[in-house]
């Protein structure tokens, strides 16, 4: 689509909307989606550091301020429609592991997450980042894809209970109440998404939020009107605040920094494969498989980490919820930048969050999860040890629920099965190398 004469000259050009395909009102679209996809993270990161002992007042203010700056970073400068937020994963291992599990202070725990950041930036500058993305086989690429589209689908589905846990013995999974309004929500979104995506109806991932929402106000007595504003601040009612209370000096306890490497290597390779996922995604892979701005947004991410330990939240990464955007028309950072300045607007508008209920946006993220299961095409089957290893990529990805433990195992098929199948002269330093660190990474028991 070119975009229309309308578009400002300057705006058009900085960015490169109308080069890429675009135009303003389809990134704008755009950023709303991904916004809407992801805003119910400055409701669940609060709730899981609060158990364990977390203001979580203070980390909200925290958590929108992070992916405020994280995602105006990532767009202005890597000009990429990815937007950056505290990450799930890490904020329970934050939470559960540091902090309730090994009685780390709140402090210490942000004083390392702080580290994690500096040595996450110093990787990504130095180019370690892009050595990797560099030695990362298409076909395991294409796996991480596809893994990734299936984790994205089975996260919706169970956070609506369209899949719960199976209560007999023996299977894992099982489905679940199917006439539930939450269910029944997500079903219907997901066909009248699929419906208005193949009319080709602009902004229809968007339009689906929004009814379902107006719908879960109409009939869910849990979703409630609370009002419009709220202050935002950094300082409790007690006087207590978040803001520069990281403890450096605790986090450089021998017994803390093997947590602090388990962040980072954690960080490197879960954000890295979603970068490549929603790049690839988003058609900004070039005629070499490498990443358009790619060191420019792996930075980007890195970099909010360390805002994070500044402010009081957990590290940050690029959230895969950004394939939603780039589902509904973002090319360019213009989509990051929309996403960035909705975060820092909900500090002042937090009675809004919750009017959007998982519902309401797990459509856009099982839509988003199928298309993204199209990557299996792209896997050469004709090399059948890399179509293999980028399969058990995808299946452990899901399996496990751990973007990290299926790309070890991919690495780790790759290399054993070449050697195997004598097809050693197909491997390369830096592939065998990554996998020999991902092996070593699991062995010694500091994989989250």
């Amino acid at each position: 689509m070119t975009a229309p004469h309308s578009n400002p000259r300057g705006l058009d050009s900085f960015f490169g909307i109308s080069a890429r395909g675009s135009n303003i009102r389809q990134e704008i679209i755009a950023g709303l989606t991904t916004f809407l996809a992801m805003v119910y993270s400055v409701i669940v990161v609060p709730g899981m550091l609060a158990k364990a002992g977390f203001p979580p007042e203070l980390v909200f203010v925290a958590t929108c301020l992070v992916a405020g700056f994280g995602s105006l970073l990532i767009g202005f400068w890597a000009n990429v429609p990815m937007a950056i937020g505290c990450a799930i994963s890490l904020t329970a291992f934050t939470a559960f592991s540091l902090v309730l599990g090994q009685q780390v202070s709140i402090p210490v725990a942000l004083g390392a997450v702080f580290l994690m950041g500096i040595l996450f930036t110093l990787i990504s500058v130095t180019g370690i980042r892009t050595w990797i993305l560099k030695n990362l086989p298409m076909d395991i690429a294409h796996g991480i894809g596809v893994g990734i589209g299936l984790f994205l689908f089975l996260i919706a589905a169970s956070g609506v209970g369209l899949i719960i846990k199976n209560p007999n013995e023996g299977l894992p999974i099982s489905l679940g109440q199917l006439t539930s309004f939450p269910v029944l929500m997500a079903l219907l979104g997901l066909a009248v998404t699929i419906g208005l995506e193949r009319l080709k109806v602009p902004g229809a991932i968007l339009l689906v939020i929004i009814a379902i929402s107006i719908l879960g106000l109409i009939f869910d007595p849990a979703v409630k009107f609370q009002g419009l504003f709220a202050m935002p601040s950094l300082t409790d009612s007690n006087g207590h605040s978040l803001l520069f209370s990281l403890d450096i000096v605790g986090a450089l306890d021998p017994k803390i920094l093997p947590t602090v490497f388990a962040l980072v290597m954690t960080a490197i390779f879960d954000a890295t494969g979603t970068i490549r996922a929603v790049a690839g995604q988003a058609n900004l892979i070039d005629q070499d498989g490498q990443i358009i701005n790619g060191k420019r947004a792996l930075t980007s991410d890195s970099v909010s980490s360390i805002a994070s330990g500044l402010l009081g939240t957990a590290p940050a990464a690029v959230y895969i919820e950004s394939a939603a955007g780039t589902a509904a028309g973002g090319k360019t950072g213009l989509t990051a930048i929309v996403v960035g300045v909705l975060f820092l607007l909900i500090l002042f508008l937090s009675p809004l969050a919750y009017l959007v209920p998982e519902y309401a946006t797990a459509p856009a993220l099982m839509y988003v999860g199928l298309l993204m299961l199209s990557n299996v095409s792209k896997i050469n089957f004709a090399d059948f040890v890399g179509a293999m290893s980028g399969l058990i990529c995808a299946v452990f990805i899901v399996l496990t629920c751990n973007i990290v433990t299926g790309i070890m195992l991919g690495f780790s098929a790759l290399v054993i099965g070449r050697l195997f199948a004598g097809e050693w002269r197909k491997l390369n330093i830096g592939t065998v190398t990554i996998a020999l660190i991902l092996a070593a990474f699991y062995i010694g028991g500091w994989a989250i």
